[in-house]
């Protein structure tokens, strides 16, 4: 074998050998990934079903039920729509209704979002930066439908 087939296959070798790990690095990147989604893009179907994603709004007033053991559902809202959710361990002390909260899950086949982390705003003047553009978006949404459902009449 001449010198120059034996350093084009050291070659081939280490190009697939990056590839190989470059792959293997995407891979649990995108597993490790969780993106956030507002009410409004859920009821739009732009969540993905399958996979673990992070659910931003605030918690609906008179929602919050206490079930068995340690089970609580309630709703998530950004003004515009709402999302049923369940979890199943202890709330932080801060989470209470009329709160921002994200949570992080799945949605299950009945659209109630399955939530493994809950998270709540730390005081009365913060809210993620996500939860607050989704919020005023929503509103900008509903403000914009109120004042075309009046120049109709």
């Amino acid at each position: 074998m001449k010198a120059r087939h034996k350093r084009f296959g050291f070659l081939l070798a280490g190009m697939v050998g990056l590839g190989l790990a470059a792959w293997l690095v995407f891979n649990a990147l995108d597993s490790n990934l969780s993106y956030f989604f507002s009410p409004t893009d859920i009821s739009q179907n732009k969540a993905p079903k399958d996979h673990v994603f992070r659910l931003g709004g605030l918690v609906e007033q008179g929602s919050v039920q206490r079930g068995q053991e340690l089970t609580v559902r309630f709703v998530v809202t950004d003004g515009a729509q709402k999302v049923n959710v369940a979890y199943t361990g202890i709330l932080p002390d801060l989470f209470k209704e009329g709160q921002g909260v994200i949570a992080q899950g799945r949605l299950n086949t009945d659209n109630v979002f399955v939530a493994d982390e809950v998270l709540a705003k730390h005081d009365e003047n913060y809210m993620p930066p996500e939860v607050a553009e989704a919020v005023g978006k929503a509103h900008a949404e509903g403000v914009a439908n109120m004042a075309a459902k009046e120049s109709q009449k």
